[in-house]
């Protein structure tokens, strides 16, 4: 792959400010004021945060949308393998000259004034957005939500809430209330707020800001359900007192059933836009999201493994990503022996990851992260991957690892590379 010239200015923003995470919105209110206010020209706008599933929820949003003939923005954070798969405009990936002209304006603008990655990246989406034409935007909220850079839009359409629990808390803080709290500060007044499962703690403060903002709250197990039906072949989503039959999301795991259900409900919450339970249908059928209990099928530690082998990926990365992975492969990977191949960042928690994962592995190859400057050390991550009840060790490369856990294995296996969506855009890189 070619070094482009975005890179290279992408390289130059990360410089701009000491942190990489410093939560606040003021150095963002000042940029998108010095570009003329581009998150006040948009088409109608879906927000959407939580812990785990945004990401998903959004994937299945953008095919139903996208079926009923829809021109769909997205912005969605962080990317797997190039910077341009968080911008999309109308449709298709940002074109490398159109965002190397949006970053350049926008670090013109600035001035070389103190602004995060982020911050300044998302205004440069902003802008992209404000002069493209579309029906909708799609927004992923990046981290927390109160103090989140694209928590600047006045008035979205709707507000989404996928699940809440403990992540990132050296930020958003130690308590799921805490963490629920900067997570709902993306409510705003009258606007419709679609929440996905929550614990009771996160469903308490969240219920308490919609009250005090007056925004209609569509709550899971309340105003809406979506589970599979009993024969295993589809799913069925309640809503508004009626029973939606619908297919199994082509994304597989149980959680997808949720997230596919909650995109639903927020395409039904849409006023204006006609989306009809056949457009549901067909997003369900045709969505895509890499690196979610996504199979590989080329690449070298497919090449690494004998044929009958198989190779997954996923990107999940805390606790409850942890106990997801597990859930589906206790249900569905029973057939077979299930290795780890796992890489994370010094954000998260390999301990609470590792711990479900154990009634299911057979074992955990670490590797450091390569390239990645937050990386856990290979050899550190084995220490709480065992705390965790796994049995672990190091490896050099996820190929070096594939190659160990087949001279071992005694019989046709499954491998997961997990851990991190950092890890997993390394290994979407070479792989397909």
């Amino acid at each position: 792959m070619t070094t482009a010239n975005s890179d290279a200015t992408l390289k130059r923003l990360l410089s701009l400010h000491p942190k990489l995470v410093d939560l606040s919105l003021g150095r963002m209110e000042r940029i998108l004021a010095a570009l003329g206010h581009p998150e006040r020209t948009l088409p109608p706008v879906v927000h959407v945060t939580g812990t785990n599933g945004k990401g998903s929820v959004l994937a299945f949003l953008r095919a139903m949308l996208e079926a009923a003939g829809l021109r769909v923005h997205v912005y969605t954070s962080p990317h797997l393998v190039r910077f341009h798969e968080r911008i999309r405009l109308a449709g298709t990936l940002i074109a490398e000259e159109a965002l190397d002209e949006l970053l350049n304006e926008c670090e013109a603008v600035n001035q070389g004034q103190p602004i995060t990655f982020f911050e300044i990246t998302t205004a440069a989406a902003f802008l992209a957005f404000s002069r493209t034409p579309a029906d909708i935007v799609l927004l992923e909220n990046g981290l927390g939500g109160r103090l989140d850079a694209t928590n600047v839009v006045p008035h979205p359409a709707v507000t989404g809430i996928t699940p809440v629990s403990l992540d990132h808390q050296q930020f958003l803080g130690d308590s799921l209330g805490e963490i629920a709290t900067e997570k709902a500060g993306i409510i705003k007044p009258g606007v419709p707020c679609v929440v996905g499962p929550q614990l009771a703690d996160a469903m308490d403060v969240i219920i308490g800001h919609t009250e005090a903002r007056q925004a209609p709250l569509v709550e899971w197990g309340i105003n809406w359900r979506a589970h599979e039906n009993a024969a295993g072949d589809g799913m069925e989503l309640e809503h508004r007192g009626s029973r939606l039959v619908l297919p199994l999301p082509a994304l597989p795991g149980a959680h997808q059933i949720i997230n596919a259900g909650h995109a639903a409900v927020i395409a039904r919450t849409l006023e204006n836009f006609n989306i009809t339970d056949a457009h549901i249908a067909a997003g369900l059928s045709n969505v895509s999201w890499p690196a979610r209990l996504q199979r590989l099928h080329e690449g070298p530690v497919i090449d690494a493994l004998p044929d009958e082998w198989e190779v997954w990926l996923d990107g999940g990365h805390n606790p409850d990503a942890g106990a997801t992975i597990a859930r589906h492969a206790e249900r569905v990977w029973g057939d077979r022996p299930l290795y780890l191949i796992s890489g994370m960042i010094n954000s998260k928690q390999p301990e609470g990851f590792f711990k479900p994962l154990a009634a299911v592995a057979v074992s955990v190859h670490c590797i450091t992260i390569p390239g990645e400057q937050a990386a856990i050390p290979a050899t550190e991550l084995a220490v709480l991957a065992s705390a965790g009840g796994l049995a672990a060790e190091t490896a050099g490369s996820a190929i070096e690892a594939a190659v160990a856990i087949a001279a071992r294995a005694t019989a046709p296996s499954r491998v997961l590379i997990c851990g991190s969506l950092y890890f997993a855009g390394a290994i979407l890189a070479e792989h397909k």
